[in-house]
């Protein structure tokens, strides 16, 4: 694979195989002028860790090299990669088209921060390509979406909905966190701006907080409300522009040099981690449609459900290393959690470690049950993440924890 060999920038005084930590805030210039040249954006040297950082940018190009992107940009979280995006895009009186079927912060963040500055969020069914439409104006800034809803599993058409972005002369944004690059490309989908939580399968295993956001260079700037001015300087480079020379700047939450350290080596095992996880996955969801006492089993893999069609197309056999179950009750699902031996309750996903977590109680926990039905999380559901262990030690660990729940 060509992305493990991505080159340095600067060739290494040591030729360290891996790219050094430069655990440093500044960095040092010959002269004022070379000085004052980094600083207004003359040439690519870097002046403060906070703004861009050797190590960062290595992580970044390698991302680049595998996306085939036009630029990435790493920050120090899924949801920094979220808001860092919209920030971009959006201003006073904009308004962004979603689905409500979002992870929790991703819901909360738009129904109620962005309404705090004037941004409106219209909720709308992404599978119905009519209602996406009539929501769409001309201050429209943004479609998003989650590629696979967490956790309702939802999939939408990503060629109909970049159809729609199109015409209507608006990005396409998706959260593709939960199948990773090494398995798909986005940018074939017609996928805009890509959002990723590199906290997931890239971290390679739960190491460490990180986001990227992904500008695949496809989109015409010049219909965007807020970027028009902009990308008549600028053309298709309008987007990172604008976040790389003022918005990630501003709000702080570039990635740390440890951090982009331990996701480059994450990289070089994604692929044979994601296949082993998910490959995992699809089996163990076919054996628990036959288990007594779940009622009900969610993953796309599984030829019986009702977005596997449309899964298959665009992500393959494998859509991702997470399924949920559903159980009688809340009260069931509890005392099978509690019972778990091998599979662990936290959160998180795609750790090397196959973890469960009730996430109604948990993730949407703060939500009134009525806006939980309207996202449709459900007290029944227990969402599995899973890892690296052998299909028959979780499917031993599922059996003696329904036995016992009973």
């Amino acid at each position: 694979m060509k992305y493990q060999h991505t080159p340095y920038a600067k060739p290494d005084a040591y030729n360290a195989l891996q790219i050094p930590i430069y655990q440093s805030n500044a960095f040092e210039f010959d002269t004022a002028e070379d000085m004052e040249a980094a600083f207004t954006g003359k040439t690519a040297d870097h002046c403060y860790s906070r703004i861009t950082n050797p190590t960062v940018q290595f992580f970044e190009d390698r991302v680049r090299s595998i996306t085939e992107a036009n630029s990435v940009t790493a920050l120090n979280s899924g949801m920094a990669a979220i808001s860092n995006t919209i920030i971009t895009l959006a201003r006073t009186g904009s308004n962004i088209v979603t689905s409500p079927h979002l992870f929790g912060n991703t819901y909360s963040f738009f129904k109620s921060t962005l309404a705090e500055f004037g941004v409106e969020t219209r909720f709308c069914d992404l599978t119905n390509a009519e209602e996406v439409r009539t929501n769409i104006d001309e201050n429209t800034c943004a479609i998003f979406l989650e590629i696979i809803t967490n956790p309702q599993m939802e999939v939408a058409n990503l060629k109909v909905l970049s159809d729609i972005a199109v015409k209507a002369g608006v990005p396409l944004v998706a959260d593709t966190t939960i199948v990773p690059f090494c398995a798909w490309k986005a940018k074939d989908f017609g996928i805009h701006i890509e959002v990723i939580s590199s906290t997931k399968y890239i971290s390679g295993g739960a190491t460490s907080l990180g986001g990227l956001i992904i500008d695949y260079g496809t989109f015409d700037w010049n219909q965007s409300p807020k970027l028009k001015d902009l990308a008549q300087q600028t053309g298709s480079n309008a987007f990172t522009y604008k976040l790389r020379r003022e918005i990630h700047r501003n709000l702080g939450a570039y990635m740390t040099p440890q951090v982009a350290y331990l996701q480059t080596l994450g990289i070089e095992t994604l692929q044979v981690r994601y296949e082993r996880a998910a490959g995992t996955c699809l089996k163990l969801a076919k054996e628990l449609q036959h288990l007594e006492g779940i009622a009900s089993v969610n993953y796309n893999g599984l030829e019986n459900n009702e977005f596997n069609e449309i899964s298959t197309k665009q992500f393959g056999l494998l859509p991702g290393a997470m399924l949920t179950i559903d159980l009688e009750s809340r009260e069931r699902c509890f005392t099978f959690m509690n019972n778990l031996k091998l599979i662990k309750r936290a959160t998180n996903l795609f750790d090397n470690k196959t973890l469960a977590i009730h996430v109604a109680s948990t993730i949407f926990g703060t939500f009134t049950e009525e806006v939980r039905q309207s996202m449709n999380v459900r007290q029944e559901t227990i969402r599995l993440s899973i890892g690296l262990e052998d299909l028959d030690c979780l499917l031993e660990d599922i059996k003696n924890s329904l036995a016992l729940s009973k």
